[in-house]
């Protein structure tokens, strides 16, 4: 590899810097190819004339890396690989900046260390330590102090950690003003992320807040990947000491990306850059999904997935994102009709089938369900039917769509939406198998806004095929779990423009019943659907992972505890009976096990 002269003595400054935003998808865990895309990168970046490369908070682990980053044996191979990064830089070619845990005293960091002239040149510790939603970072890392600049080619670059941008202008542990103090002419902020709806105009505002406080320019580097149920959108970008966009990457998609900084009389300023549009609202919420399914069972390493595809609108647009992801060659569909499916839902599901273009088989289950109600006669007797029976339809369909995984070692893709999940419309062993869920996070209008969408666009870099891919009839018919004669959802549920909108106020707002009775609620409602809401906390534990698009999803966000006796005080609690005993709570329909 030829790399230009390039002078890196730090006591001879430069007027001209060209640094490299490395916006990549790292694995968790995977150290070795993490390091492979370092240096991939580098050399990319070396032939776009870089001076620096620099990359996202804790590449070389993969981030969040959990509490794998507590094993002595992780944390030996990430320092090892950084060491050997380093002596690779004694090659005149760019030097690097790379996030990874770093161990030293007895106390492990989140580091960020610059790698030049065959070393570690510096080392850097991540101050703030976020602990809240997603994030837990203080339950394996210990703080670093207080950091000052690091020096490139004689220019001061401070490397605030993600969350050290994010504290005030004056609070005690404040890392913008710590580094603009000691001489920082440039930030430079390695991220982990994550995407929520509008979390780009979130990030900017921050941004320039910092860059408001401290007269300096500021680029942000993000990765871009899914990671379990988070998925990471990377849209990097800069801004100039004037708070104008020096450039903006896309949102989605890797890439290596360098732009020349010069010096003048007012500080460091951009030379130009590309500013990509951003996939925003549903848009965004759509490619996180086909990332987050995409990585999921990419690094997971299935060779496809398999899911049932019942005729109705959940189903088919988790079909749709599947093959967005992995292409028709790697999805398989299977219709699993029973007495109760309508030839409407039959014709719906083969459309969905031919248009995507994928592998797709019709195995009814009456003998499967009619076996498991002779093998159950004996205990129930006359007993009428009701939700046992209705569930043995969806745990046989559970059953065989394992079965087909276990034989063609597909993940199976489960399809439930958050509102089901969130009053517990769902069957446990049945509906609810599966390895990964796209949709997890979506409530049923935000399901039916993008199936929509999906019909009239795909995101770049989408493997399904242009143009409508989900029937119309699917998103104009009432939608049902056809387990019974002539049944619709809203037979046990309120209207879904209703329930979720209670629904977004009791999970992401946390809002109590007086205040949402008191936006025009009725009152019975709420207090049903908050009824639900907590009954089912512990169908969601046992519930498949999922991509996180909302700012509280039913995991890492919200842990509940399952045995919870607290209800919100303008609920009344029903009196015990006379005889002390406490009936339980009545349950119906499919809100059953």
């Amino acid at each position: 590899m030829t790399h230009r002269p390039a002078d890196r003595s730090a006591d001879r400054p430069t007027d001209r810097l060209a640094i490299a935003a490395a916006q990549l998808n790292p694995t968790v865990g995977d150290v070795d190819g993490n390091a492979e895309k370092v240096r991939r990168a580098r050399r990319e970046a070396a032939s776009q004339g870089a001076d620096l490369v620099a990359f996202p908070e804790l590449f070389i682990a993969g981030y969040p890396p959990e509490d794998l980053v507590l094993k002595p044996a992780f944390q030996a191979a990430c320092r090892a690989t950084v060491e050997a990064l380093a002596r690779e830089t004694a090659d005149g070619g760019p030097a690097v900046l790379v996030g990874t845990p770093w161990a030293e005293d007895g106390k492990l960091y989140n580091a960020y260390c610059l790698l030049e002239g065959g070393r570690v040149a510096a080392v850097r510790l991540k101050v703030n330590l976020p602990n809240y939603g997603v994030f837990d970072e203080r339950r394996v890392f210990a703080p670093g102090a207080l950091p000052g600049p690091v020096s490139v080619r004689g220019v001061r670059i401070g490397v605030p950690v993600c969350e050290d941008i994010w504290t005030e202008w004056g609070d005690y542990e404040d890392v913008v003003e710590c580094l603009t103090e000691t001489g920082a002419e440039i930030l430079l902020v390695p991220n982990g992320s994550p995407y929520s709806r509008d979390k780009d105009e979130v990030r900017l505002n921050v941004a320039v807040a910092r860059v408001t406080e401290s007269g300096l320019p500021l680029i942000y580097v993000n990765q871009v990947c899914g990671q379990d149920e988070l998925v990471f959108d990377g849209a990097s970008f800069a801004l100039n000491p004037d708070r104008s966009l020096a450039f903006q990457l896309p949102a989605f998609r890797e890439c290596v990306t360098t732009t020349v900084w010069e010096r003048s009389e007012s500080g460091w300023r951009c030379a130009g850059g590309p500013v990509a549009a951003l996939e925003e609202g549903d848009r965004g919420d759509y490619a996180a999904c086909v990332l987050g399914l995409r990585d999921y069972v990419d690094k997971n390493r299935f060779p496809g997935i398999v899911l049932g595809l019942s005729g109705g609108i959940d189903s088919a647009l988790c079909a749709a994102m599947a093959v967005d992801a992995l292409g028709p060659e790697r999805v398989r569909c299977v219709m699993l009709p029973y007495r109760y499916t309508s030839d409407v839902s039959k014709t719906d599901a083969a459309k969905v089938a031919q248009a995507l273009g994928v592998k797709y088989e019709v195995l009814p289950i009456a003998p499967a369900v009619e076996g498991l109600e002779q093998a159950i006669a004996p205990l129930v007797g006359n007993m009428p039917r009701d939700v046992t029976e209705e569930n043995l339809q969806a745990r046989a369909r559970g059953v065989i769509l394992m079965a087909v995984s276990n034989k063609f070692g597909l993940m199976v893709v489960t399809t439930g939406n958050k509102s089901e999940m969130s009053v517990g419309y769902a069957t446990l062993y049945g509906d609810m198998n599966g390895g990964f869920n796209p949709i997890k996070d979506l409530y049923k209008t935000e399901v039916y806004r993008l199936s929509w969408l999906r019909n009239t666009w795909k995101p770049e870099g989408a493997l399904g095929p242009d143009g409508p891919v989900i029937p119309e009839n699917i998103m104009t018919r009432a939608p049902t779990a056809e387990l019974r004669e002539n049944q619709t959802d809203q037979d046990s549920l309120p209207p879904y423009d209703q329930l979720d909108a209670v629904l977004e106020r009791l999970v992401e707002r946390e809002e109590p019943i007086a205040k949402i009775v008191a936006d025009g609620f009725e009152r019975d409602m709420v207090v049903r659907v908050e009824r639900m809401l907590n009954l089912a906390e512990y169908k969601r534990r046992q519930a498949a992972p999922g991509v996180k698009v909302t700012l509280k999803n039913f995991g890492r966000d919200r842990r509940y505890p399952i045995t919870n006796r607290f209800r919100d005080p303008g609920v009344p609690v029903p009196e015990a009976p006379a005889d002390g005993k406490v009936a339980a709570p009545a349950r119906s329909g499919a809100l059953d096990l």
